[in-house]
Parts: structure tokens; C-alpha cells; sequence
């Protein structure tokens, strides 16, 4: 329950569990951003690979999300270990990816972004069992794009019906 705004609010139930992350962040308030929308959608861990220093103190994390879910800083993506059965999702906007709302969430997922004034390096695009892209004319801000990503699992795989 969240009294943040005044009113009690009750999230719905999801199924199955979610991770979300960048590659190569730079900036502490996209990093604290991420983290602070993470715990509130629920996530089950946050992650980094390949973080610039600065961007680790999550300067905007507000919510101390890094106290309440595991948190993982990979210095390459070789370190890079998700849980079994974790499917990888790269959201870039790539020519042959998938609108995001045409796709079908993982019922166990990692989402990763790019770096701010950046793309996902191929050799983690390689790695992406799926890639998906936010259908707009240009790219948002990566903490942005982080919570919209999060914002459609969380509706599409909640017991709620979707709006039509």
C-alpha cells in the first residue's frame, strides 16, 4: 500500500518477476530514477554493466530502493549473471525490434536499457532474447524509458484487464 500521495493505493498482482538495468550509465539521477521506479513496479533487482562511477550514487533513488532489492554492478558483460530461465530484453530502437505494445512480457525477465548518449553495444544486443522499442519519433530520457518499459509489464501481466 502507498500513502506517498495522500490516498492508498494497492498495486496488483503480478506474475513472475522482472529485473530492469543499463549499460554504461553515466548519469547518478538516471541510475536513482531507474531504482526508485523499480522498487515501486515491483521489481525483483536492479542492475548495471559497465557503469560510469558517478552513476552509482543514484543521487534521485529517494525511495532507498537499493535498501529494499538487490542490486548487481557488473564491470563487463562478461560478468553478467541472471537467474535461470531468465529471459534477456534489450529495449533499443532497432529496426527488427518489437513494439512494445505488441510484445508478450516474459514470465521471467531482465530489461535492459542503453547509456544515455548511447546505443546497447552489439555484443549485448547478441545476447538479448528479445529486443523491444518504445514507438515514439525519437529516443527518451533512459530512466524514462526504463518506467514505461516497467509500466507495461506491470499492466500486461497483472490479473487487471487491459483497456481496449
Amino acid at each position: 500500500m502507498s500513502f506517498e500521495s495522500g490516498t492508498p493505493s494497492m498495486a496488483l498482482p503480478q506474475r513472475g518477476f522482472f529485473g530492469v538495468g543499463a549499460e554504461r550509465i553515466s548519469k547518478s539521477m538516471n541510475l536513482g530514477n531507474i531504482m526508485r521506479s523499480a522498487h515501486a513496479f515491483g521489481a525483483s533487482f536492479t542492475f548495471t554493466i559497465g557503469a560510469q562511477y558517478n552513476s552509482l550514487e543514484a543521487l534521485a533513488d529517494t525511495s532507498k530502493g537499493q535498501w529494499n532489492l538487490p542490486h548487481y554492478n557488473w564491470s563487463g558483460l562478461d560478468q553478467l549473471a541472471l537467474p535461470n530461465g531468465c529471459a534477456l530484453v534489450g529495449v533499443e530502437l532497432t529496426p527488427d525490434a518489437i513494439d512494445l505494445p505488441r510484445f508478450r512480457h516474459p514470465y521471467r525477465a531482465a530489461y535492459v536499457l542503453g547509456p544515455e548518449k548511447g546505443s546497447l553495444s552489439p555484443e549485448l544486443l547478441a545476447r538479448c532474447t528479445h529486443v523491444v522499442r518504445i514507438p515514439t519519433r525519437f529516443c527518451v530520457n533512459v530512466a524514462i524509458a526504463a518506467a514505461i518499459v516497467m509500466y507495461d509489464r506491470v499492466q500486461s501481466t497483472s490479473s487487471a484487464p487491459r483497456l481496449p
